[in-house]
């Protein structure tokens, strides 16, 4: 019988016991569990999955209170954390180990929700098991092929063409670790987001979060491309450890997108995790625009259930809630670009500076 029980140990120990586990990924780690606590303001659950007495996986995920009620996520939708779940040592059934999660989180840790991501469960692994299933579509692109066989597999008209026109016209990509970063780049993900009349669907204070615990780890690259004069015109964030690289998220000035710097920001960071041994790079989540990489389709699927029936129906009805009140938030945002574009330049009369 397979029965999850808490870890007894320290993140730091956690942290060594991964060392041992060859298919680890960066989101069970304990700098990435100390980024989720902090940010979500949650409680590290750790356990670790046995038959019998032997040890054969280990759990990731944490705890935190909504409205007094425990719920248990591993992740959350929302966690901007891909997926983190279980690292099975055995060829143990995944159904079984999918009814041992519920009953840890709803029996041993006294929640009464429970969501999870796991890169090597599907639908038919949890059948039967009352969860409620969603899915995200993504694209991959393969880094074991050399640079050149990589970038021919780019579009030739939206990729390659970007690429090589911001070299000619002078963009250049630089490694950064500033803590200025993470302003930097969250000021132009809001214009980003304004363009479209949205807004981030995480703060500032997260991506200043993510800096804190990650970049002492080496597993986070942060990248600026620069326009001929100097001038930060884009910025990416990229995590990777083991065989997976992720793309975290990505932002530009509007005024110097004909400069085409995303395209050369993606290109850095494949052949920059690529050069450490990183085997595939996971562009997460849906978008059109990241088809022109030249990856193969990726499904991740993400689980939840809940202990009573209504509290399902509660939190989809918040979510929508959630997300409405997103859309208002960045209608309001794009009518305030919009102004800001139709407004006439100041005159040096008026003790302001010329727009742009």
């Amino acid at each position: 019988m397979l029965t999850f029980v808490p870890f007894d140990g320290s993140l730091d120990d956690w942290g060594q016991l991964l060392e041992r586990i060859p298919d680890r990924e960066i989101f069970q780690t304990p700098a990435w569990i100390r980024f989720l606590a902090e940010s979500q303001h949650a409680e590290p659950a750790l356990a670790v999955l046995q038959d019998a007495r032997a040890t054969v996986g280990y759990f990731a995920g944490l705890t935190m209170k909504k409205a007094g009620m425990k719920i248990l996520g591993s992740p959350f939708v929302g966690w901007t954390t891909e997926h983190m779940g279980i690292r099975l040592l055995a060829d143990v059934p995944k159904r079984e180990t999918a009814r041992a999660l519920c009953d840890y989180a709803f029996r041993q840790l006294g929640c009464i929700h429970l969501e999870f991501s796991d890169a090597g469960f599907t639908p038919v692994d949890v059948a039967s098991l009352g969860f409620a299933t969603s899915v995200q579509h993504g694209t991959i692109v393969d880094l074991r092929p050399s640079e050149e066989a990589i970038y021919q597999t780019f579009s030739s008209k939206s990729c390659r063409y970007s690429i090589r026109k911001a070299a000619k016209l002078g963009v250049v990509v630089e490694e950064a670790c500033d803590a200025e970063f993470a302003d930097e780049y969250y000021d132009q993900l809001e214009e980003v987001f304004a363009g479209q009349a949205l807004v981030p669907t995480y703060d500032r204070q997260r991506v200043r979060l993510l800096l804190k615990h990650l970049l002492p780890t080496g597993n986070l690259l942060l990248l600026r491309a620069r326009d001929s004069e100097g001038q930060c015109i884009a910025t990416g964030i990229f995590l990777g450890m083991n065989r997976t690289a992720y793309f975290w998220g990505n932002a530009s000035w509007r005024q110097y997108r004909h400069l085409c710097p995303n395209e050369s920001l993606h290109w850095y960071a494949m052949r920059y995790w690529k050069h450490r041994q990183t085997q595939r790079y996971d562009l997460c989540g849906a978008g059109d625009y990241k088809r022109k990489y030249g990856g193969r389709e990726h499904l991740s699927f993400f689980f939840r259930k809940s202990k009573y029936f209504w509290l399902g129906v509660a939190r989809n009805l918040a979510f929508r809630t959630f997300k409405v009140g997103q859309r208002l938030q960045g209608w309001h945002k794009r009518q305030q670009l919009l102004a800001a574009d139709a407004a006439p330049h100041l005159a040096p009369h008026d003790n302001g500076a010329e727009r742009p």
